[in-house]
């Protein structure tokens, strides 16, 4: 989002927007010496140094090796200080807290996993997560946090932070999750629905900051997040690309949201699990069933992994879903046109088994101007992923969107950002 961001802010000519612009040029690597820095923006020499020393003196920028010279003398770089803060990224998942923290390029720094069930509810959740991540900050002790990002796999107000009725996390409705990271860390706090940093990572992993992109997230839930010209759309109230609780044609399975036949019923990693356990105790046999045997819990993963080791069973299983998977994403196609659609998640972890049958599935149902110039594709599956989204939607938060509010006094604070925006 870098180009849209410096172009933001006014009139160059305007001390405050002049100098914001500068750093978020050096900082995107949009121009990284005091020369590109004068043809980008058209200021002059005079004022660039200026700018680019107001910038030095705010700790915001510093000067770096020097760049390769066009004739004359060897131009300085700049770098941005990105060594200054950190950002904390909490991704819950139905099954898991993944936990890291980045510099503030994005680049992570460490990170920490643990299995975990969500339905344990907020607090003991939260508690458990921060204790995850204070481990990791103890290893740099004297760098602050200057944001955090919280990924829930459920809808969020993202203005409020709080997840809103989320059908796979009983005892969350409501819970203000943005307020508890904020008295633990004092730092600006973010929340959004998990798949909605996974689309974010993509946008910066393909470097497309005018991405439109669907990123599909199937696992224990499904869920979708939209990118339009790079652009999260949330919805009104945050539930854009729920696509979890669509109701699929003639289905009747009850779903845990309360309706019946929703997509995450019939094709949700949860989903999957019922059915392969219904499967075993009626005399199925094969990997899945040797699983069961060892008395190891079935999880989604296993039966990805038993359908690429070619068990009948998961391979039936995992085809099913991606075959209804296929056709809401079809809608979608019709209805977005997106350039590009991510599958992630769980049970399309089997590869080629989930991601022929979807794209089987989009293309006999979209229109064929929408599939045109259509690239579907499975995620890289990096344990990351989530950390890196976090981090890119914190970023976007403080540098595109915030900025303005709390360059002034070095740090971004929870003040300066939320109570200017009220």
């Amino acid at each position: 989002m870098a180009k849209q961001s410096t172009l933001r802010f006014g009139a160059q000519t305007d001390e405050v927007t002049s100098l914001l612009r500068v750093v978020n040029l050096v900082r995107t690597h949009e121009a990284t010496t005091r020369p590109e820095i004068g043809r980008v923006t058209g200021l002059g020499r005079g004022v660039v140094t200026q700018r680019v020393d107001q910038a030095i003196e705010m700790g915001f920028l510093a000067d770096g090796e020097f760049g390769p010279s066009s004739g004359g003398r060897a131009p300085r770089t700049l770098r941005f200080r990105s060594d200054r803060g950190r950002i904390v990224i909490c991704a819950l998942g139905a099954l898991h807290i993944h936990v890291g923290v980045t510099l503030l390029d994005g680049d992570v720094l460490d990170a920490e996993h643990r299995p975990w069930d969500i339905s344990r509810g907020p607090a003991e959740t939260l508690d458990t997560a921060m204790e995850m991540i204070d481990q990791l900050l103890a290893r740099t002790p004297d760098v602050p946090v200057w944001g955090v990002a919280v990924g829930v796999p459920g809808p969020v107000d993202f203005g409020s932070g709080r997840p809103v009725a989320p059908p796979i996390m009983p005892g969350w409705n409501g819970f203000d999750v943005r307020r508890k990271f904020e008295q633990r860390y004092g730092a600006p706090v973010w929340v959004d629905n998990d798949v909605n940093l996974l689309a974010l990572n993509e946008r910066a992993r393909r470097r497309d900051e005018h991405a439109d992109l669907i990123y599909c997230k199937v696992g224990t839930g499904i869920g979708a997040g939209l990118l339009s010209q790079g652009r999260l759309h949330r919805g009104a109230n945050g539930a854009a690309g729920d696509i979890g609780h669509v109701r699929v044609r003639d289905a009747d399975v009850p779903c845990r949201c309360g309706k019946t036949g929703c997509l995450e019923a019939v094709a949700g990693g949860w989903a999957l699990v019922r059915d392969a356990e219904k499967a075993i105790a009626d005399g199925a046999t094969g990997y899945l069933a040797r699983w069961s045997d060892d008395g190891e819990p079935l999880r989604p993963e296993a039966i990805s992994l038993a359908a690429e080791d070619g068990d009948a069973v998961a391979i039936a299983l995992v085809q099913r879903s991606a075959r209804v998977v296929g056709e809401s994403i079809a809608a979608l196609v019709n209805m977005f046109n997106p350039a590009t659609i991510v599958v992630g998640g769980a049970v399309p972890s089997a590869g080629e088994i989930f991601l022929a049958e979807v794209r089987q599935r989009v293309y006999e149902l979209s229109l064929p101007l929408a599939t045109r110039d259509l690239t579907i594709a499975q995620s890289v599956n990096d344990a990351r992923e989530p950390l890196r989204g976090g981090a890119e939607m914190v970023r976007e938060q403080l540098f595109d969107v915030t900025f303005p509010r709390w360059f002034a006094a070095g740090r971004p604070t929870i003040e300066g950002i939320f109570t200017d925006a009220a």
